[in-house]
């Protein structure tokens, strides 16, 4: 598909996509478990290496705030993300890198992870319906 016949609400579509995969790291860095309706929808199902199978938000904010360690930061880093739009739903697919680090020191430990899903467009903008997140390399100093 050339980039003269897509159209402006599919290009929308994308770029708020990827902001939701921006504000997904953010919210996973600032630790901001408040806020996470703005980036999951509440029926959210999550699989994850570190978490094991969730299913709804409040499980999932539940869990995250749980493993909460204040002395450890992350820093999410989320590139190559595919999007294969469908109407009010897309796939999407993204490489990611998380540090893992103490305040003003190099990080401890380092994750490479694939990152698979489900979007949905909901009354307040694209929200995560599935989240799959698979580790590729682990890397521990």
């Amino acid at each position: 598909m050339s980039a003269q016949s897509v159209s402006a609400g599919v290009l929308l579509d994308r770029i708020e996509i990827t902001d939701l995969f921006s504000r997904l790291n953010r919210l996973l860095d600032e630790k901001r478990w408040d806020d996470a309706h703005t980036v999951f929808d509440h029926d959210i199902s999550v699989s994850s290496p570190r978490n094991g199978e969730l299913n709804g938000i409040d499980e999932l904010v539940a869990v995250m705030r749980k493993a909460e360690n204040p002395d450890e930061l992350t820093q999410h880093v989320t590139t190559d993300l595919l999007v294969d739009l469908d109407g009010d739903k897309a796939t999407t697919s993204a490489n990611s890198v998380t540090y893992f680090f103490r305040a003003g020191q190099a990080p401890h430990r380092t994750a490479g992870l694939r990152l698979d899903g489900v979007v949905v467009r909901t009354s307040s903008g694209w929200r995560l319906s599935e989240s799959r997140t698979t580790l590729v390399w682990l890397n521990k100093d």
